[in-house]
């Protein structure tokens, strides 16, 4: 390895360490969705540190002293004790964010930030999933607006700093089976048992609202410590907790998986409705990743399975930060949430589009009307440039399809005539109209032929 070749890989493994901002490029196009990258009630990190000292950021900072308290009683361990353990981090920690954001906070600050923080947000977690009444906020919507900024690119805490608090708080297996549980929360998809006999191993996900979700059973993904080399199925250590929830969501990131392979073709976009048009039908994926897209050949013509999606208030917020992440340098492999969003906006151009997702399982709306879901779809991807390669053989599937003239054509006479009962009875009178007619004409011109 030459010596630049060497300073490259160290910078990109220095990067992928980062708690980056979010690229300007986000915060530019379009400028409504400059909010959805701010904290709206929590600051995590110093990137928020000092904003809006005199409102709901530093109000949140009060209720942080409280929640190391209830993290420390619960650990039996001292408030020093807690801060010393945070400080053998501290340096390593700082290395995460730019030099501008840390310049100001010395040593005994950072550090006290990294202990505030890092208590808050394992207290948090734990209360929300596992002890609401201790759960020191005034209402449940105040409750959803800080699980929504715990997921903001810009407010983020080194991971390293969690895993230690949580060894000391809940011991390894509790704290990687809460941290696993709380992506699934935010997730949001319901259990679906049928699934998990399928598949073995089903996301053990929510019912599609936004009511109390009840405690969870199964065993978690192990998260391997700083050090320690992941085993083939576990998800590698993650920077923070938005790369927590991408790593948890991607799968095998397109390993054995022949649909995201592309062959370098630029298929024409169609909507849903389009596709069904032309015998092309939607279902749910088997495992819900992000990268399980896929496409069948089927009797009726085809047949593409989505990954299910909830739709509500913290959605876009959630998706935008996803694909900021991925376009940071060295923080993903690959943007796959950033071409699973794109795919969804080629399907979703109308609000029928919608109605004929949700009726299928794929997606739940929460949010409004089925046209807001369709508006919020094409507002995020207005700025994307995607890779027409991802998901490729879905796409040169779908436009093989398209380009067939018998399946079409074959296509839209079942959708003509079978798409509902009444149309299925008009054609049926119809045929039985034609033979009855044949038979009449027959015996008048026949009469004594029986």
């Amino acid at each position: 390895m030459t010596p630049e070749q060497h300073n490259i890989q160290v910078g990109q493994e220095e990067s992928s360490k980062m708690c980056h901002r979010v690229p300007r490029i986000f915060r530019r196009n379009p400028s409504s969705n400059e909010d959805c990258y701010n904290p709206l009630v929590v600051s995590i990190g110093p990137y928020h540190h000092n904003d809006d000292p005199n409102h709901e950021l530093a109000e949140m900072q009060s209720l942080k002293n409280e929640m190391v308290e209830q993290f420390a009683n619960k650990s039996r361990k001292t408030r020093e004790f807690l801060y010393r353990n945070v400080a053998e981090l501290a340096n390593s920690a700082r290395k995460c964010y730019d030099e501008d954001s840390t310049k100001d906070l010395d040593d005994n600050a950072f550090t006290e930030m990294m202990l505030l923080d890092g208590c808050f947000i394992l207290q948090f977690i734990f209360c929300f999933l596992r002890d609401p009444q201790n759960l020191k906020l005034s209402n449940r919507v105040l409750a959803y607006f800080v699980k929504r900024d715990l997921f903001l690119l810009e407010n983020q805490l080194p991971y390293e700093v969690l895993t230690s608090l949580m060894s000391l708080g809940f011991g390894n297996a509790e704290g990687k089976k809460l941290m696993k549980d709380f992506m699934d929360e935010v997730r949001g998809l319901p259990r679906d048992k049928s699934r998990d006999k399928e598949n073995g191993k089903g996301l053990d996900c929510r019912f599609w609202s936004r009511r109390p979700a009840p405690k969870m059973n199964n065993q978690p993904r192990q998260i391997p410590q700083t050090g320690e080399i992941p085993q083939p199925g576990e998800i590698p250590q993650p920077v923070h907790l938005l790369d927590f929830f991408h790593k948890r969501f991607m799968g095998e990131r397109g390993q054995g998986n022949p649909s995201l392979r592309g062959d370098g073709q630029w298929p024409s976009y169609r909507s849903v409705m389009e596709l069904k048009s032309v015998g092309i039908h939607f279902m749910p994926s088997k495992t819900d990743m992000y990268t399980d897209l896929r496409y069948k050949s089927t009797m009726r013509g085809g047949t593409v399975t989505l990954p299910r999606i909830v739709i509500d208030d913290g959605t876009k917020s959630l998706l935008l930060n996803l694909m900021a992440h991925e376009a940071c340098p060295g923080s993903a492999e690959g943007f796959w949430v950033t071409s699973y969003v794109c795919f969804l906006d080629s399907l979703i151009d109308h609000s029928e589009d919608v109605k004929e997702l949700r009726k299928k399982g794929i997606l739940s709306n929460v949010l409004g009307s089925d046209q807001e879901v369709a508006d919020l779809f094409n507002e995020i991807s207005s700025f994307m440039v995607c890779d027409p390669n991802t998901y490729g053989n879905v796409k040169s599937s779908i436009e093989e399809h398209c380009k067939n003239v018998i399946k079409k054509w074959l296509a839209e006479w079942l959708h003509d005539h079978f798409s509902s009962p009444w149309t299925f009875l008009a054609f049926v009178g119809a045929i039985v109209a034609l033979v009855l007619t044949f038979i009449q004409t027959y015996e008048t011109l026949y009469p004594g032929n029986q």
